[in-house]
């Protein structure tokens, strides 16, 4: 049995987007799908991508730490906490 970092998928709200991708990722993508299809069910790549962005912004270590902050960040500012000096940092000049 092959281990795809994709497991089943949940039921998810649907927003539409139209994404371009050149035709190689798409080819893999279907070929993913396919295997995906023997392993779990049949799909399309089309609805495996969002599952598979999730579980990449997940994994991203990078994207986890700066959204704590970013959120945080909101967090405050939405419950009137100023979270220290008026002045900004360093870290938020990097946006």
């Amino acid at each position: 049995m092959s281990n795809l970092k994709l497991g089943p998928l949940p039921k998810l709200g649907i927003v539409r987007m139209t994404i371009p991708m050149p035709e190689p990722l798409k080819e893999e993508l279907d070929l993913y799908a396919s295997e995906y299809g023997r392993l779990y069910g049949e799909v399309d790549a089309a609805t495996l991508i969002p599952h598979m962005l999730e579980a990449f912004l997940r994994s991203d270590r990078g994207w986890r730490s700066r959204k704590s902050k970013l959120t945080g960040k909101a967090r405050a500012t939405a419950s009137g906490q100023s979270g220290g000096s008026a002045r900004p940092s360093a870290a938020d000049a990097d946006h």
